[in-house]
């Protein structure tokens, strides 16, 4: 055959390849890709009330069924019901720990800006050199009065910041609790549809599915809860010895708490140092204790009760994922992160599986599957 022959071969079989329906097919592939793009991107500023509501919703969905049963069979009434008990324990805490904390941060400031807090800090200079030259060391306490009013000044000017935050953290609540009543109503619903939609025989979609719900509690439970107990405690003792600012440096180790390395420390072994520098040892030795033995105990005590083996992670990995999805996602990272690496480990999990021994057969698949949720649900059982 002639080149000429073997171009016009080529050109015939590329035409036959291109047919009006595979035409078609890639031009509604485009499309659909544009279009799923446009959705993420109207999407995505409500990324965070979509994963606080996802994860209020796994944690209080019992409460959701216990009600429908009482009801009748009412889940519209039992969704809302279940939406105004959330609300309640969520919003009226938070209303008042940050009115609290605003009271506080509002008293730091005129104490500064009448010098009392410049008065408290020259007698603790004077009463500890030592205190003395290791500010001076850093570059500080040369000029008391105007550094303590230039960070006032600074926090002043942060407060319509703070103002704006907290509109947009309210909007945020009122849209979580909004999506929140649906995912209660139609969840079910809404489960089902996913799992149409996922490429995956239904025992790996079920994986998945406990992998994520696993994920979740486990965050909720394991990871913010013992946060907030580890910074209640925290502030409880800085209440106790009369460290200023109790609740809002309670609420900070609350916030670091969440992170698995250092964590409350951050806050209270600093305390501590200054405590034991102005010659207060007996405080300094008993917030050190306290921190050291109650808060940081707190965390080897409750997060195995509460997780059990419902998170199976490495430390290494759960740290990236909450610490990378505060990064990528926001506050919502907390919870976003550590699903999404669920979620790839399940996957990486199933192709394993899929292409062990070089065989991609279904009926392998599903085998495997099979008895990876019998042994779950036996590890379960025994808890």
């Amino acid at each position: 055959m002639s080149r000429i022959d073997t171009r016009q071969a080529k050109v015939q079989g590329n035409g036959d390849w291109l047919t009006r329906e595979r035409t078609l097919i890639l031009v509604l592939a485009a499309v659909t890709v544009i279009f799923l793009y446009l959705c993420y991107s109207m999407a995505a500023p409500f990324a965070a009330p979509l994963a606080w509501a996802l994860a209020l919703a796994v944690i209080a969905y019992p409460l959701h069924e216990w009600l429908t049963k009482r009801l009748g069979g009412r889940p519209s009434i039992s969704a809302a019901l279940t939406v105004l008990v959330v609300a309640i324990l969520l919003i009226g805490p938070a209303v008042f720990v940050a009115s609290e904390i605003g009271r506080e941060v509002t008293t730091a400031v005129d104490k500064v800006e009448n010098g009392e807090a410049q008065g408290q800090w020259t007698k603790a200079i004077e009463k500890n050199p030592r205190l003395a030259k290791i500010l001076e060391s850093v570059g500080l306490g040369k000029n008391l009065d105007e550094e303590l009013k230039q960070g006032a000044e600074l926090i002043a000017k942060k407060m319509g910041g703070v103002v704006t935050g907290t509109m947009a953290a309210a909007t945020g609540v009122l849209i979580t609790l909004f999506l929140l009543f649906y995912f209660f109503r139609d969840g079910k619903k809404l489960a089902g549809s996913v799992r149409g939609l996922v490429p995956l025989a239904d025992r790996e979609a079920g994986e998945v599915f406990r992998r994520v719900r696993d994920t979740i509690y486990a965050v909720v439970y394991g990871t913010l809860v013992v946060a907030l107990i580890q910074g209640t405690l925290g502030g409880l003792m800085f209440w106790v010895l009369g460290l200023p600012g109790p609740l809002l440096w309670g609420a900070i180790m609350a916030i670091l708490a969440v992170l698995p390395v250092f964590g409350a420390a951050i806050v209270w072994v600093p305390a501590a140092v200054f405590l034991a520098l102005q010659g207060e040892m007996a405080k300094a030795l008993i917030l050190t204790a306290w921190g050291s033995i109650v808060v940081a105990m707190i965390d080897n005590l409750l997060y195995p009760i509460l997780v059990k083996d419902r998170l199976r992670l490495h430390t290494v990995p759960v740290f990236v994922s909450i610490v990378g999805g505060l990064v990528v996602f926001g506050a919502a990272g907390v919870v976003l992160g550590p699903v999404v690496l669920a979620i790839t480990v399940a996957l990486i999990e199933i192709w394993r599986r899929r292409t062990a021994h070089g065989r991609a057969a279904e009926h392998a698949v599903e085998s495997a599957s099979a008895r990876s949720e019998s042994n779950y649900h036996k590890r379960t059982q025994s808890l």
